[in-house]
């Protein structure tokens, strides 16, 4: 979610907050919050309307979208998802891009507090990112989950350039924009995906070739083969697709030694036990990105212009036709 960092030029605003109707009204003085320019919804949303997270209401949706040096004021900013890491647990301590790990945090924005579907959003300025001026607040918007977490899925799968990454359930947000960010990584992009309009949609991302998922996976790994022999398989597998059968579809595209990244959440990833343990290849999870990596994405999208398919809609009153 993307918004403009403290327009105001005063240091403090009233303001006040209430959580139950028999709280008495206090006027306090707040830090000026971040007015919202683009907010976006996430998949994640709905897997919270539908008691996915234990979310305690009312709490504004959205995480597409305070003593602050780094940010000048009217600065455009992508707000990172995590807000108030506690600095001190092992993930903290390690490195930037395992901070939203952190076991401590206030929360993240939408899930446990509130979001950006408002004019207004308190987020924490350590872990947002700066939108480079090429890139547009309708772009950036859904780059702050959808965006940075399919960039993170593609930098751990550690892929060296003119290597080969497949991803499951390419044809939704997080699987067109990982095509868009593995060919601008200098990678080969295999797309899965099992709708016809989102079998188009890998086309139009750019994708070396486009796998019908629908076809089942034997004939799949068999068209892989047919142009990656000397796998045989692709070095490494996205899985963004929830379906029971994905997670084991990307094992099997993945060559021996290789890994296989899981983004999707279904209640249970099931790969057959033949494939984990006498093809050696890597399970790996991941979970949005650090701002390091928020700012690399953001700086690839600058720099290769790439844009980000959307639907668009106006004003706060549009969010129900939304979800």
């Amino acid at each position: 979610m993307l918004f403009l960092a403290r327009l105001r030029r005063t240091s403090r605003i009233p303001g006040s907050t209430i959580r139950d109707l028999l709280e008495i009204l206090v006027i306090r003085a707040l830090r000026p919050p971040a007015l919202v320019a683009v907010a976006s919804l996430c998949h994640t949303d709905s897997v919270v309307t539908e008691d996915g997270f234990p979310t305690t209401l009312p709490c504004t949706a959205s995480h597409e979208g305070a003593d602050v040096q780094h940010f000048p004021i009217g600065a455009r900013v992508m707000a990172a998802i995590p807000r108030n890491a506690c600095g001190k647990c092992r993930s903290c301590q390690g490195p930037n891009d395992v901070h939203q790990y952190c076991q401590n945090l206030q929360g993240f924005l939408g899930i446990d507090i509130d979001g950006a579907f408002a004019e207004y959003l308190l987020c924490d300025a350590r872990t947002s990112t700066t939108i480079p001026d090429n890139v547009s607040f309708m772009d950036a918007a859904p780059l702050a989950c959808a965006g940075v977490t399919i960039y993170r899925a593609i930098i751990v799968s550690k892929v060296q350039k003119d290597g080969w990454i497949a991803i499951v359930g390419a044809g939704g947000g997080l699987g067109h924009l990982g095509i868009k960010f593995a060919k601008a990584l200098g990678l080969n992009g295999v797309a899965v995906e099992a709708r016809d309009e989102g079998l188009e949609v890998c086309k139009e991302a750019g994708a070396d070739y486009v796998l019908d998922a629908r076809k089942g996976k034997n004939e799949l790994v068999e068209a892989i083969r047919a142009f990656i022999p000397q796998g045989p398989g692709v070095d490494a597998t996205v899985n963004v697709s929830n379906a029971d059968t994905a997670a084991a579809l990307a094992y099997a595209l993945t060559k021996m030694h290789g890994t296989m990244v899981q983004v999707a959440q279904p209640d249970n990833v099931i790969i057959p036990f033949v494939e984990l343990i006498f093809r050696d290849i890597h399970v790996i999870g991941s979970l949005i990105a650090g701002s390091e990596v928020s700012q690399d994405m953001l700086n690839l999208v600058a720099l290769h212009g790439i844009q980000v398919q959307k639907n668009v809609f106006h004003g706060l009153p549009e969010v129900p036709k939304m979800i």
